[in-house]
């Protein structure tokens, strides 16, 4: 019986938790299969799985070409990419592994390093200090500008202190934010239209569901001024993709910083690497020491508990006339 570690790309989790403890060979792989059948020949010996939140889709049609697989281990609570009832159908059972209490924090600080170094035009000036040359662009200041949060729950709120901090109006919207909510978290409540028009700077922290998905649509996105900043690092797929590069590929609003991407790893021939005016990140929101510690030492956790019998933290289980402790 092998456990796999997938998208380990920085080739920190072997020393990240006690694998060892659990006296079964582990093998870290460092990238992503691009489709079902990479990901089927790489995962087919394997009857546990460690994935890595998102990043790997398991389907019913993959899952039917794993017939070793009977544990997969997600980091996280949740995890959209996992068909839960194709894996309980085909005797796996689903564990989640929980990361550390401070990961709401590092996203947050991610979403903030976007917007300063986008408002500061800190990767164009730092390109043309070792060119030769000296304060080549204008830098624009935080204070009195207007903070746009599209979503105000765990995160959004850590975003409005902030706002709040650098001297900025925070304004606010979700589909089922109120006012009253909206001040206790240091916000003024606005409607959707209002925020993209007002908003100096549109920071995005809804959770993926079918209503968010395309949340940032066409209209919404010809709303902002044109020295507006977007500023995502929730879920790609919360934006409509063709509205977005119309619109920074017409110059619409100053720019963009992007954490997260319909397809990642993002490829290399993706249209976004090409635009003078995006500032992407490797969806690094969650990508913290003390996160993947958590991750990983957790993901350990449900492995051994799964071997005893006695399943934690299960997000799908195979019915009972299926299961059986795992043997050696």
């Amino acid at each position: 019986m092998r456990i796999a570690i997938l998208d380990d790309y920085q080739r920190a989790a072997r020393d990240l938790a006690d694998w060892d403890r659990l006296g079964l060979p582990v093998d870290a792989h460092h990238d992503t299969p691009a489709d079902d059948d990479a990901r089927a020949a790489r995962l087919a010996p394997y009857a546990v799985v460690v994935a890595m939140r998102e990043r790997t889709p398991f389907s019913a049609a993959l899952l039917a070409r794993l017939p070793a697989l009977r544990l997969l281990v997600t980091t996280g609570m949740a995890n959209a990419a996992i068909d839960l009832d194709a894996c309980a159908a085909a005797g796996v059972t689903v564990c989640g592994a929980p990361g550390s209490a401070a990961s709401a924090g590092a996203t947050a600080e991610l979403a903030w390093t976007l917007i300063l170094a986008l408002a500061k035009r800190l990767l164009p000036s730092e390109r043309a200090l070792r060119q030769g040359r000296w304060q080549p662009e204008l830098a624009r200041s935080l204070s009195g500008r207007t903070l746009g949060l599209v979503g105000l729950g765990r995160l959004g709120t850590r975003m409005a202190r902030i706002g709040d901090a650098f001297g900025m109006r925070v304004v606010a919207w979700s589909p089922h934010l109120d006012a009253e909510r909206a001040r206790a978290a240091g916000a003024e409540a606005v409607d959707k239209a209002t925020l993209f028009a007002e908003a100096d700077v549109v920071s995005l922290h809804l959770v993926l569901a079918a209503s968010t998905r395309g949340i940032v649509d066409r209209a919404a996105l010809r709303a902002m001024r044109p020295h507006a900043l977007l500023v995502n690092t929730s879920r790609a797929a919360l934006v409509d993709p063709d509205a977005l590069l119309e619109t920074l590929r017409a110059g619409r609003i100053a720019g963009a910083g992007l954490d997260v991407f319909a397809t990642e790893p993002l490829p290399p021939d993706d249209a976004l690497r090409s635009l003078p005016n995006v500032l992407l990140s490797p969806h690094l929101g969650y990508v913290t020491d003390d996160n993947l510690r958590a991750f990983y030492g957790h993901a350990v956790d449900a492995i051994a508990a799964w071997r005893a019998g006695a399943p934690i933290r299960v997000l799908a289980a195979p019915p009972l006339s299926t299961f059986s402790p795992p043997k050696d």
